[in-house]
């Protein structure tokens, strides 16, 4: 697998070309376009559309900033841009930018791992403290006028599994261990050493402090023991429908499941049959496996579900730190530099 690339065509070994799509389900601002630019003088800017319309030819593109960009389209654009030898992912998951034409290509892949962390972390944070004190139900007691106090728990009360423990699963284990929770995280190598810090400038102050660390073939020891189990593993073909059935089965029957990751982790057909059953206590839920979410889902009319719009990753600094990650990474391609958050293709992140 390739940890470099370039020196790009272009003036001093920058990409001759770079195409960029709309990021987060905007156009690219002209700041950023600006920025990127700036970094790599000389370079022609492509704009693509989500349906892959350039605004020029693409003949010349060596580097990808890939946003929304519907697979086919990113088929299309290879079969076009012979030169085109690195995707950056504006996303941390990449399945979508790993194709079978991708694959055959060779094609260098980088991710936004660590552009996400914090904010989808501090989401994860609040709907822990919303489970133990009871946040939805003291909102009913409110709409229905009545004076019923609840007991809550203390965080330090709590085991929070944490399934995937990359730099999203190290930043939920921050927070929450700051709170004094037990903190037990699956990896699919557990003995490796802890993911790396994400040093932007708004990195946790907190070191995580975990009970342990378990491989996949423990996970069900990890939610037999967990109160909440966070997921949040990358998408691949060994962790899509990982919390089916039996996994289900295994959790108390009071514990909640929050889902940050990927909708198709998840058996929705299992969970929501877990969910009427009361067979355990409830799931808060951002992603899911078709969105939007379609009317007729089961989830919206759960009592025992917190169902968010995939918004636990939104800030207003996430773009600023995406197009920071593009452009240290422009800068190392134009030297042949080692990329940051390369992917690995066999992985799928």
């Amino acid at each position: 697998m390739r940890t470099t690339a370039g020196p790009g065509r272009g003036p001093k070994g920058v990409p001759k070309a770079i195409a960029v799509s709309p990021i987060l389900s905007a156009r690219v601002r002209a700041r950023d376009l600006e920025r990127i630019q700036q970094v790599a003088p000389g370079s022609q800017i492509v704009n693509l559309s989500v349906e892959g319309l350039a605004d020029g030819p693409v003949d010349d593109v060596e580097v990808l900033l890939r946003g929304w960009l519907v697979a086919e389209a990113f088929d299309r654009l290879l079969a076009r841009a012979p030169h085109l030898t690195w995707v950056h992912s504006a996303t941390s998951g990449v399945e979508r930018a790993l194709t079978p034409a991708a694959l055959a290509r060779d094609i260098l892949v980088t991710n936004a791992r660590g552009v996400f962390s914090r904010p989808i972390a501090e989401h994860v944070l609040l709907m822990i403290l919303a489970i133990s004190r009871h946040l939805p139900d003291l909102l009913e007691l409110q709409r229905e006028r009545t004076w019923q106090p609840l007991e809550g728990k203390e965080l330090r009360e709590l085991t929070i599994g944490i399934v995937g423990y990359g730099s999203l699963g190290r930043s939920v284990a921050s927070l929450a261990s700051a709170f004094g929770a037990r903190i037990v995280a699956m990896r699919r190598r557990p003995d490796a050493g802890a993911p790396a810090s994400e040093d932007d400038g708004d990195g946790f102050p907190f070191e995580p402090r975990l009970d342990r660390v378990v491989g996949p073939d423990r996970l069900s020891d990890l939610l037999a023991e967990s109160d909440i189990i966070v997921l949040a593993a990358p998408l691949t073909p060994e962790t899509e429908g990982m919390i089916d059935e039996a996994a289900i089965g295994a959790m108390k029957r009071d514990a909640w499941l929050i889902n940050v990751a990927r909708g198709r982790l998840v058996d929705d057909t299992a969970l929501i049959r877990a969910l009427r059953e009361n067979r355990i206590g409830g799931a808060a839920l951002d992603t899911f496996r078709d969105e939007p979410l379609p009317q007729g889902s089961a989830y919206w009319e759960l009592p025992n579900v917190i169902l968010t719009p995939h918004t636990a990753w939104s800030s207003a600094r996430v773009l600023d730190r995406s197009i920071d990650l593009f452009c240290d990474n422009l800068v190392r391609f134009s030297r042949g530099e080692d990329l940051r958050n390369v992917v690995d293709p066999t992985a799928g992140y």
